[in-house]
């Protein structure tokens, strides 16, 4: 069972909280449904409700000044013209180049790609099948393998979407019994359920702690935040108290980002992280209406780990490790390296 904060939080907070877990959306301001006006709109939610504005350094006011002469000129008048209308309009979100923020109309989608853009891809999932997955087996979305002579557990966790039972992780932790330490790959895994990420991490917690905190906006100032609130891990099982290596990359997000913060943890001795920086984000969405009809969607709170950094831009690893050959996943291979080494030392 996952709690944010304990039970003092605020009515307040919980009521935030449902609101963003639903992913409502809410019609904003009554302005003119002109391309201006949609414009207007989108601006204005996004410099009173987004929470990264300044953490990001994003100049708000100059973004409105640029692109504002733009839709005032812009005339709509057939289908074609909404493709052009939409494309500025992502031109205009892009600007936060922030993946969790996306722009939703009947006929397309925004995505921002900038920020993983350049970074090591340290990921090949043929590689994976050929040597390390190959006769794998899967408990719910856990697939799961035993490598180097059965000496080490390898896990795969591709989406944190794909549910899986407190019976599935305890038949992958029965089938590596006897090895030395588990490969927990995350890599690639573009987040999903909040609620798995907490399941999976509390299979590695031998107690109930705070693993993290998060605040909301409080009022439209761009400063104005709630105090922070603690995010707690109970119903801690601690299944699994050998070496475990968790694998992550730049497309390890979301969810995902969140998980390898609960991961990298202080109160986690026996748990190290390693790979390439994470993406970022925390999920948690919240979406606005526009006049016309179309949504705009982005993260409504901002999530820090247990030291009360911010993760929003993504997780630097214990371990950074981001080369893999054409024969073998070195990451993989270092981790065993790593987890051989701890077991030598017992």
């Amino acid at each position: 069972m996952v709690r944010l904060g304990d039970k003092s939080i605020k009515r307040l907070g919980y009521c935030v909280i449902g609101l963003i877990l639903c992913g409502c959306t809410h019609p904003f301001m009554d302005v003119e449904n002109t391309p201006v006006g949609n414009f207007e709109a989108l601006w204005q939610i996004i410099d009173e409700k987004y929470c990264f504005l300044d953490e990001k350094k994003v100049d708000w006011d100059s973004v409105y000044s640029a692109y504002h002469p733009r839709f005032e000129k812009m005339q709509v008048v057939d289908y074609e013209d909404n493709y052009v209308y939409f494309d500025l309009m992502e031109v205009v979100v892009n600007e936060l180049e922030d993946g969790h923020v996306n722009l939703y109309s009947y006929f397309d989608v925004s995505y921002c790609t900038s920020w993983y853009d350049g970074y090591p891809i340290n990921f090949d999932s043929e590689l994976l099948m050929q040597k390390y997955l190959n006769g794998y087996r899967q408990a719910g979305g856990l697939i799961y393998n035993r490598i180097h002579n059965d000496s080490i557990g390898y896990v795969y966790y591709g989406s944190f979407s794909d549910n899986f039972s407190l019976a599935n992780a305890v038949a992958v932790f029965n089938y590596f019994k006897d090895c030395r330490g588990i490969v927990l790959d995350v890599r690639n895994n573009g987040g999903g359920s909040m609620e798995n990420a907490y399941k999976l991490a509390s299979l590695f917690y031998p107690q109930d702690t705070i693993v993290g905190y998060w605040q909301h906006k409080s009022g439209p100032g761009r400063s104005e935040f709630s105090s922070l609130e603690p995010m707690k891990l109970e119903d801690a099982k601690g299944y699994w108290q050998r070496p475990v290596v968790v694998l992550c990359n730049r497309n390890s997000y979301s969810a995902t980002n969140f998980f390898v913060s609960i991961m990298r943890n202080s109160y986690l001795p026996h748990s190290l992280v390693m790979g390439g920086i994470s993406g970022g984000g925390g999920g948690m969405p919240m979406s606005y209406e526009l006049p016309n009809g179309w949504t705009i969607r982005f993260s409504s709170v901002k999530m820090y780990d247990i030291d009360k950094r911010s993760i929003e831009s993504g997780i630097k690893p214990d371990v950074l490790d981001t080369l893999i050959s054409r024969d073998y996943d070195d990451i993989i291979e270092n981790a065993v390296r790593i987890i051989n080494n701890a077991y030598d030392k017992r």
